[in-house]
């Protein structure tokens, strides 16, 4: 998980934390490095593709996912097509990082269940 945003460092270290907390009651968790290098300050969804890292998504912390309530991470699809983006509530986190990293789910199947305002809250019921 990549920070971008550094006005606030109490709302990433809290995020940090949340995201790596157990999230259901068989304490399944998103399983995420917290990257925050100044280097990286603003950077936007096109020059991470363009780094060509090898990863397939990568999380980000911009400004939204700092300044809104619901701390909406940005994810973005670095491979099957590049650039696509979705946000995603830091408690379903767990589950878009476990089946995009194990390729049981596609991003798409995300990016297509999101809200109004492109938001993964988890799956209807």
């Amino acid at each position: 998980m990549l920070r971008t945003d550094f006005t606030d460092d109490a709302a990433w270290t809290s995020l940090c934390a949340a995201i790596q907390s157990p999230q259901t009651e068989d304490d399944f968790v998103a399983y995420v490095e917290c990257v925050s290098d100044p280097e990286f300050s603003g950077v936007i969804p096109d020059q991470l593709v363009a780094l060509n890292s090898g990863h397939t998504f990568i999380f980000v912390v911009d400004s939204m996912a700092v300044s809104d309530p619901d701390h909406p991470v940005l994810v973005v699809d670095l491979y099957h097509n590049p650039g696509r983006t979705f946000r995603v509530v830091p408690s379903e986190m767990w589950g878009v990082e476990n089946n995009l990293s194990l390729a049981n789910m596609d991003f798409d199947d995300f990016a297509n269940n999101t809200d109004a305002r492109g938001v993964f809250r988890g799956f209807p019921a």
